[in-house]
């Protein structure tokens, strides 16, 4: 008896089954409403947060402390993906167009300059644990990171620092890191892959209370006086380009994580 009521029952499933008018909307309407909201406020600070970092590499928003609260996210997921890389690489391309392109003269006054930090040595690994620019600098825990001299290289950077000087450029290297750390700061370079260059350039106790803008261009200064040619110069703020006894051709690479004046 289990099998014939077994058959009538799927017969009379079946048969309600067929009569029963098919509902496409069986989801709440509301639900899907609220999704597709969701979506378009997410799509919203896209590209809030994509125009905000514009404005930051445009150097049309200076001085800033922090990111905004509301592209905490997106300022991650940018430094953490291909899009960053992807820009690294086109700015080390282009300087290295640009670096094939000039004829050295030859006696060793030809140079490029670099910035360190976040140039040629990336601080990822630290502003990973400080919110990629949500927290305000702390000079103090940043120099603790410092003195570990763990910071990787920039592998584009890497490429364009060995490929302008197999051109014939003496590279000097710009940084505002204090004089004290001097030894960590050539371990740190050494040990990701930067090695050779004519001069390394740290904070002197006079240069303490300069912005990075005056430090560097008095730095560049001196160069200019002891007969050297700036030619290329590539850092990832504006404070490292601009400013007086500018390079022929400046290279910005990209940083929306802090702004240095």
């Amino acid at each position: 008896m289990i099998i014939p009521r077994l058959f009538l029952f799927i017969s009379f499933f079946s048969l309600v089954l067929c009569n029963e008018k098919f509902n496409s909307h069986v989801l709440p309407r509301p639900l899907i409403l609220e999704t597709t909201q969701l979506r378009e406020l997410d799509n919203e600070v896209q590209l809030q947060c994509t125009s905000w970092r514009f404005g930051v590499e445009a150097n049309n928003l200076n001085p800033w402390k922090t990111i905004p609260l509301e592209c905490a996210d997106y300022v991650k997921d940018y430094m953490l993906g291909r899009a960053y890389r992807l820009d690294l690489e086109r700015v080390s391309n282009e300087a290295g167009i640009y670096a094939k392109s000039l004829e050295l003269s030859g006696d060793g006054k030809d140079i490029w300059v670099f910035d360190v930090d976040d140039t040629l040595l990336s601080h990822l690994p630290y502003y990973a644990d400080h919110g990629y620019g949500l927290e305000i600098f702390d000079p103090a825990e940043f120099n603790r990171w410092v003195d570990k001299a763990l910071a990787p290289a920039i592998e584009p950077s890497l490429k364009l620092y060995k490929e302008v000087m197999g051109l014939g450029f003496k590279v000097f290297l710009l940084t505002g890191r204090s004089e004290s750390q001097r030894s960590m700061t050539e371990e740190n370079l050494i040990n990701a892959g930067f090695q050779n260059w004519e001069k390394l350039i740290l904070r002197g106790s006079e240069d303490h209370a300069k912005l990075a803008t005056v430090f560097k261009s008095d730095k560049r200064s001196e160069m200019v006086k002891e007969g050297y040619r700036i030619l290329g110069n590539s850092g990832d703020q504006w404070s490292d380009l601009l400013g007086s006894f500018m390079s022929n051709r400046s290279f910005k690479l990209p940083n929306p994580m802090y702004f240095i004046v």
